[in-house]
C-alpha cells in the first residue's frame, strides 16, 4: 500500500462525492433516498465550479483503493480588520477518513498537508467545528477552542 498525500482535482470529484456522502451518513445518520438525490444534485455542479479556485480538498490516496481520506478548505475573502490583516480565512470540514484505513495517520497527514498551504496563502485564521472523534487531532495539530468577544449566531433560511 503506497499512500500520497495532495489535492484533488476536478478527476476525482467522483470519488470527493462519494466521500462527502459517507461523511454525511456518519454525521447526521442515514439519509433518505430524496436527500441523497438532492445532495448529489447540488454537490457535482458545486465542485465543479469552486474546487481549486475558492474550495481546495487536500485527499491521502491510496495507489489501490484511490482516495481514502480528505479535508476540505472553504477560501473566504472579508475586509482586512485587525483580527484578519490579510482579509482571508479558511473554514474547514468533511475532515474524514475511510473506516478501513482509520488510526493510521491519515488525516493528520492531510490536515498538515492543509495548514501548510493555508500559511503559504497568507490565511490569517483557520476555524472549525469538531466533532468529538476529532477534537483530539485538531489540538494536536495547534487548534484552541474559540473564546470570541462576539457571539457566533445562525439564522437558518
Amino acid at each position: 500500500m503506497a499512500l500520497t498525500i495532495g489535492q484533488a482535482t476536478v478527476a476525482d470529484i467522483s470519488a470527493l462525492e462519494q466521500l462527502r456522502m459517507d461523511y454525511l451518513k456518519e454525521d447526521f445518520g442515514e439519509l433518505t433516498d430524496e436527500q441523497k438525490q438532492m445532495l448529489l444534485a447540488e454537490i457535482d455542479p458545486y465542485l465543479r465550479w469552486h474546487l481549486g479556485t475558492g474550495l481546495m480538498v487536500f485527499v491521502a490516496r491510496d495507489d489501490e483503493a484511490g482516495i481514502v481520506s480528505c479535508a476540505w478548505l472553504l477560501l473566504i475573502e472579508k475586509p482586512p480588520s485587525p483580527r484578519f490583516p490579510h482579509g482571508r480565512t479558511g473554514t474547514l470540514f468533511n475532515v474524514y477518513t475511510a473506516p478501513e484505513f482509520r488510526r493510521r495517520g491519515l488525516a493528520s497527514k492531510v490536515m498538515d498537508a492543509l495548514i501548510e498551504d493555508a500559511r503559504i496563502r497568507h490565511l490569517d485564521l483557520l476555524e472549525l467545528n469538531a466533532t468529538e472523534d476529532g477534537y483530539p487531532l485538531y489540538r494536536s495539530l495547534g487548534f484552541r477552542n474559540a473564546h470570541e468577544k462576539h457571539r457566533a449566531m445562525r439564522m437558518w433560511l
